[in-house]
């Protein structure tokens, strides 16, 4: 058997891994831009993070305290039930220094393994490949790689799994020699009991990427950048269009891709492309807008990143027709040093990061109106690093409006704020109970939780995995922390919320593996050691206030990763690792346990309680009033011992509420003081009439300050009055500010109402000053609008000077950035 030295686990849910793209606009990380990222946060610890600090240093606590799981006891009858229940599957003779895993279909059961080796030499010798089957979620496997017909399938491409339950399954074969003929893909429609292999006219340079609800639709990128599209499963292919940069899959069949109009290929040539459409499947592809530099398509929303001028910064146009008008989103411009990201989108709203510039580390959080136009700032000095491309902007799933992230205070501290109605507001995670700040905290008055997220994971901290939640879960919650007055490099611990992040308890001691399965019902988790074999795995059912122990084996077992089926829904989860057979020899090894038999009987209605979304102040009339109206849902008392079962669908129901100021974000010139609710004025733009541009029509804006969250869905109550109105002045997307005629110049003009020679003057100034000089420019920054205090006619320095610089980019979603 070939050496193996180190053993990795490559885990491709849906065929996930397939649907990331590192050419499109929001790719992945380059390899070879995964540099060190300089320590612009300080995580406080024994041994803390400074800018000269080496990367990784970390401390130990002192004196850990119990693990919590401790406190429970196990049950005989339960570890025997888990010992009936525990399959070992052994990957004889297989020399993969690589596995990966994808799950075809839901609730099949069916799970494909692919293990890789790449031998000396790989450009020229290439590699091996194997294939395994499993029915059974996993408990037993057959060895079918006499379907790959000798071909190495490159582990990069991954297991392309096609959406829903269509049974599609796609390999890219590697050419060792390439040839001009293109390159071979090796097909499945039965869920991969069988496979046959087609040769392509071209050499993908990228997993192909399969239309939403169709999997029959592919579409592929070449490495020569030429767009192909398959409408029968990749059997033949019609090419696109040449020099494409990006792409992506709109609504139906709508494919929108960028190009270079000077029919080149050229990677520094952003700013100049045109961003097309094709709805015939590339018959006919008109521009769609031109010098962009990057487009996006999430939600209903297009988007598009554009340079107006090379010497100018960039700023961002969205369409919500898919192109057939745009309107500029009222954002501040970014230079060639900045970047734009979408951290969320939907149907009515998203969260946008705008990049500040001298690589902070960090920038602003705006979201939009339900047009995607007018913007508000939500969140200042977010947590955003330009080199690691990392985010800790978490989306907890299970309830509306809660998301998580960091900021980065002036001290280059990193604090954890959570926000429960989409960015309204922002708080600290509360400190939970019978906790004690660390030994680090220079500051006990604002100590709080702390959560460790991509940022950490990038630091090679002790951090195995980000926040976890789940939309079938409701208001539950996995994620290392510490507590304290910012977050710390001590070995972090696992933190528990039932209730959707108001608060929070500590369920493990030290780092952890977790996994949520039937819907919740069940938390399983297995304690992260580098290079140390495990032997128990740790289960609760009760949502993590009472952990269980179970030992799985009693040999040797080196962990890498711990996996379940995408969805929360089955009650299998997986340890995949290896056991060393010697110094020079290791062997892959898969650990099942179903603990369908751990819950023996399915849940009843007495075992299910109601449970009010958001309560925080029981017995008054607005308790649980968020984004407009309350959600009741039925949830599982935490008592009962029974499986929810894959049919389980969530139970809730729903009353609006009255509107209050909660229900209202700051408008265009207001901005919040500390945490109250009230929207001020800004002082330098009293009594001004805000204007904005909206479909080359000016728009005027006349407010009282508020404007309801998108998604809001109140009635009644706190109605501010706040009205757009459309004149028939043309402009350019730009928004801009005019200076009403003062009290005392009406008087004097009706004083002086015969003094034609006076208003003619005075009517030549206002021209000249409107659509000469154009007015006085505002720079929409952080939700309040500044007005230039340059001289009349005098532009702005608008980053001018600024080196355009290559972006980098996050892999954990395929709308990432938008540049």
């Amino acid at each position: 058997m070939a050496t193996k030295l180190t053993a990795f686990l490559f885990i491709a849910l849906f065929g996930s891994t397939a649907s990331r793209d590192h050419k499109r606009d929001f790719p992945e990380l380059p390899a070879h831009r995964l540099e060190v990222y300089q320590q612009l946060a300080t995580f406080r610890g024994a041994s803390r993070y400074r800018r000269d600090a080496p990367r990784g240093s970390s401390a130990r606590q002192a004196a850990p305290s119990p693990d919590l799981s401790s406190t429970c006891g196990n049950s005989s009858l339960d570890q025997a039930n888990l010992k009936r229940n525990t399959h070992k599957y052994t990957f004889e003779d297989d020399d993969g220094s690589t596995v990966t895993l994808a799950w075809v279909g839901d609730g099949t059961g069916i799970i494909l393994a692919l293990t890789t080796f790449n031998l000396p030499f790989a450009w020229l010798f290439g590699g091996t490949s194997r294939l395994y089957r499993s029915e059974d979620y996993g408990k037993t496997f057959a060895d079918v790689s006499k379907l790959l017909k000798n071909y190495y399938i490159r582990k990069e491409f991954g297991i392309n799994v096609g959406p829903e339950h269509s049974k599609k399954v796609i390999l890219t074969a590697d050419m060792a020699k390439p040839t001009g003929s293109g390159g071979v893909i090796i097909r499945s429609s039965d869920s991969g009991e069988t496979f046959h292999s087609v040769r392509l006219p071209f050499h993908p340079g990228l997993p192909m990427l399969y239309h939403s609800t169709n999997s029959d639709h592919l579409l592929a990128y070449s490495t020569d950048h030429t767009l192909w599209l398959s409408q029968n499963f990749g059997e033949t292919w019609r090419k696109i269009h040449e020099f494409v940069y990006t792409f992506s899959w709109g609504p139906g069949n709508t494919i929108f891709f960028s190009t270079n109009p000077n029919g080149i290929y050229d990677a520094s040539a952003k700013g100049v492309l045109v961003l097309k459409r094709t709805t015939d499947s590339g018959r006919t592809f008109p521009t769609l807008l031109t010098k962009i530099y990057s487009f996006g398509f999430a939600g209903r929303f297009l988007f598009a990143s554009v340079i107006s001028n090379q010497t100018l910064p960039r700023s961002v146009y969205v369409s919500a027709d898919q192109g057939d008008s745009w309107n500029q989103a009222q954002l501040p411009p970014v230079s060639h040093e900045q970047f734009y990201s979408i951290l969320a989108a939907d149907d009515e709203m998203i969260f946008i990061h705008v990049d500040e510039p001298d690589n902070t580390g960090f920038g602003t959080i705006y979201t939009s109106d339900d047009r995607g136009i007018l913007f508000s700032k939500s969140l200042e000095h977010h947590l955003f690093t330009d080199t690691s491309g990392a985010t800790d902007f978490t989306n907890v799933t299970s309830l509306r409006g809660v998301y998580i992230t960091n900021v980065l205070d002036e001290d280059y501290n990193i604090r954890s704020v959570i926000t429960f109605d989409s960015g309204g507001e922002w708080k600290p995670l509360k400190k939970p109970d019978h906790s004690h700040c660390d030994t680090t905290a220079k500051n006990l008055q604002t100590c709080n939780l702390h959560i460790h997220a991509a940022y950490s994971i990038s630091q090679t901290l002790d951090v195995p995995l980000p926040p976890l939640t789940a939309p079938n879960a409701v208001g539950l919650i996995l994620a290392h922390g510490s507590v304290g007055d910012v977050i710390s490099t001590m070995i972090p611990d696992v933190y528990v919320s039932d209730d959707g992040g108001y608060t929070w308890s500590k369920a493990l001691t030290g780092p952890h593996h977790y996994a949520i399965l039937d819907s919740g019902g069940l938390i399983v988790a297995v304690e992260s050691h580098q290079d140390m074999a495990i032997h128990d795995i740790k289960y609760s059912t009760d949502e993590g206030q009472c952990w269980k122990h179970y030992t799985f084996t009693n040999e040797t077992f080196m962990f890498v990763g711990l996996v379940s089926e995408p969805g929360t829904k089955s009650m299998n989860v997986s340890l995949w690792g290896y056991k060393q057979e010697s110094i020079y020899s290791t062997t892959w090894q898969s650990i099942t346990i179903d603990f369908e038999e751990l819950l023996t009987r399915d849940c009843e209605e007495k075992d299910y309680v109601k449970w009010l979304a958001h309560s925080t102040e029981v017995g008054v009339k607005t308790d649980g009033c968020i984004l407009g109206y309350k959600e009741t849902f039925q949830r599982l008392a935490k008592a009962s011992v029974c499986r929810n079962g894959r049919d389980y669908v969530i139970s809730k129901e729903q009353s609006l509420c009255p509107c209050t100021l909660a229900d209202y974000m700051c408008d265009f010139g207001y901005y919040r003081v500390g945490n109250s609710d009230e929207c001020v004025e800004q002082p330098d733009l009293k009594d001004h009439v805000l204007e904005f541009c909206l479909q080359g029509k000016e728009e005027l804006l006349k407010t009282q300050g508020y404007r309801k969250v998108p998604g809001d869905k109140c009635e009644g109550g706190f109605r501010p009055n706040r009205s757009e109105q459309m004149t028939n002045m043309r402009c350019e997307q730009i928004l801009s500010l005019k200076d009403p005629v003062p009290k005392t110049t009406i008087l004097i003009i009706v004083i002086c109402v015969l003094a034609a020679s006076v208003l003619m003057i005075t009517g030549i100034v206002l021209i000249f000053k409107k659509y000469v000089c154009g007015g006085r420019t505002l720079v929409y920054r952080y939700s309040v609008l500044q007005t230039n205090t340059d001289e009349v006619c005098i532009a702005d320095d608008l980053d001018s000077n600024r080196s355009n610089t290559e972006r980098v980019y996050h892999d954990d979603s395929d709308v990432d950035l938008l540049e």
